[in-house]
């Protein structure tokens, strides 16, 4: 298997599975001799449950990126063009694909009652795709979801905002001015020291950097199990308002039948006590009668 094919089955799985696995392949990696691809396996970052039913999506189905290419290229002509016509009949085919993408990737990775959070990040991620073809390209290996805030001018790239973490352009890097001092040439081996502590403190950043990806990605697991527990309780407790409100009128109707037994009951006693008065009566009768 190529490291390709290693970080397919690597996104393929669920995430409280991703760790475990990446660090099974990055060591195979190395064993076998690849340190480049044991380098790339070992920097893979775990996904958020958003991310991962995209990737599963992008990863079974490989006729999602052509789709959402060919939508991209059409709406961004028409952009061009300024057909407002055109543009509003393919916003209507965006939110349809959108849907019905999202629809497939939840099938797709057994996600049935998915949280409105993890649902609304999924939508954006493949809104955000049909907007710009480098969100596209990234299907299957995304680590966050995408934000998608408009196609503007369409093509920009302030059109999509991605959650990952900002890094900072050159632009906004700055180097202190070059000494006019003559330098003395540092010895050889200080070089090689320092940059192997170089290359200690880049890994150790880079495992920290992974260490905080899966953090944060179980953090958006937690908060995504709390709201669909919280909804699970909200339910519950429509559920446990209706029964006592059926408890309180069915004893209201007990209540009320109980006033009719007793009344019937007292309408008894009085026909039992007037039949009694009238059999006696009528024993008197007979009785005077032979004698």
């Amino acid at each position: 298997m190529t490291v390709e094919d290693d970080l397919d089955s690597l996104y393929a799985l669920r995430p409280e599975e991703f760790t475990a696995r990446r660090n099974e392949l990055a060591a195979a990696a190395r064993k076998r001799g690849d340190a480049d691809a044991a380098k790339e396996i070992a920097g893979a970052r775990r996904p958020t449950v958003a991310a991962w039913v995209v990737n599963r999506l992008a990863l079974t189905d490989q006729t999602v990126r052509p789709r959402v290419a060919e939508l991209h290229d059409a709406l961004r002509a028409a952009h061009q063009a300024m057909d407002g016509q055109r543009i509003r009949e393919l916003s209507t085919v965006q939110r349809r694909l959108v849907q019905e993408l999202a629809r497939a990737g939840f099938a797709a990775a057994g996600v049935r009652d998915p949280a409105a959070a993890v649902r609304d990040d999924v939508t954006g991620t493949l809104q955000a795709a049909v907007a710009d073809p480098e969100v596209a390209a990234r299907l299957g290996r995304l680590s966050r979801p995408e934000e998608w805030s408009g196609f503007g001018d369409f093509g920009a790239s302030s059109a999509v905002v991605t959650r990952a973490r900002s890094d900072p352009g050159p632009a906004t890097r700055t180097s202190p001015p070059p000494s006019k001092k003559k330098r003395t040439q540092p010895d050889t081996g200080v070089i090689e020291e320092a940059q192997h502590a170089r290359d200690s403190a880049a890994s150790e950043a880079d495992a920290a950097r992974a260490a905080l990806d899966d953090a944060l990605a179980t953090v958006s697991e937690r908060r995504a199990t709390v709201t669909t527990a919280r909804r699970r309780y909200e339910k519950l407790l429509e559920t446990l308002a209706a029964a006592e409100r059926d408890v309180d009128a069915a004893a209201t109707q007990l209540d009320e039948a109980e006033r009719a037994a007793r009344a019937r009951r007292r309408d008894m006693q009085t026909a039992e006590a007037a039949l009694k008065q009238a059999d006696s009566r009528l024993d008197r009768l007979g009785g005077g009668a032979t004698g």
